[in-house]
């Protein structure tokens, strides 16, 4: 297991400040945000909007 963490220690940081922005967006309550743009452009790659 020691060896797993040393040898993937940026992987491991990279995961770990995801998870903390993820819960920064949460907290803000940006996720209603993402999903209208996300409805938006999906919308505009079939030619609806």
């Amino acid at each position: 297991m020691v060896a797993f963490l040393k040898k993937n220690r940026a992987g491991i940081a990279i995961l770990i400040l995801a998870l903390a922005l993820i819960g920064f967006g949460l907290s803000k309550n940006q996720q209603t945000s993402v999903l209208n743009k996300a409805i938006r452009i999906c919308m505009e790659c079939v030619g609806i909007g």
